[in-house]
């Protein structure tokens, strides 16, 4: 893996489990401001006001990255993250 995919790799984690620790309303969503777009913080508000507090704290368990093109500039993220019993899909796209 190259050094900007690392790099991505880190932030995703991170930025993955600030969202999930948002909607679990365990994190202002201020910290969120910095990571993602004004569109997606919305976005995760309005989910946070839908299933807070609903089955559980939600536990991040896996994350992968899939680089889009040669540049290393933009990746494709996919993983999983368990809430209670369930386990859920979440997914995205990180670029510099």
């Amino acid at each position: 893996m190259s050094a900007p995919m690392r790099q991505a790799a880190v932030f995703t984690d991170a930025a993955l489990r600030r969202v999930l620790e948002v909607i679990d309303r365990r994190r202002p969503a201020t910290q969120l401001r910095s990571l993602l777009a004004p569109n997606l913080v919305g976005a995760v508000l309005s989910v946070s006001e839908a299933v807070a507090g609903q089955h559980g704290t939600a536990v991040l368990r896996r994350v992968r990255l899939q680089p889009v093109g040669s540049s290393d500039s933009a990746a494709e993220v996919f993983g999983s993250y368990s809430r209670g019993d369930r386990i859920h899909a979440i997914a995205g796209r990180v670029e510099r």
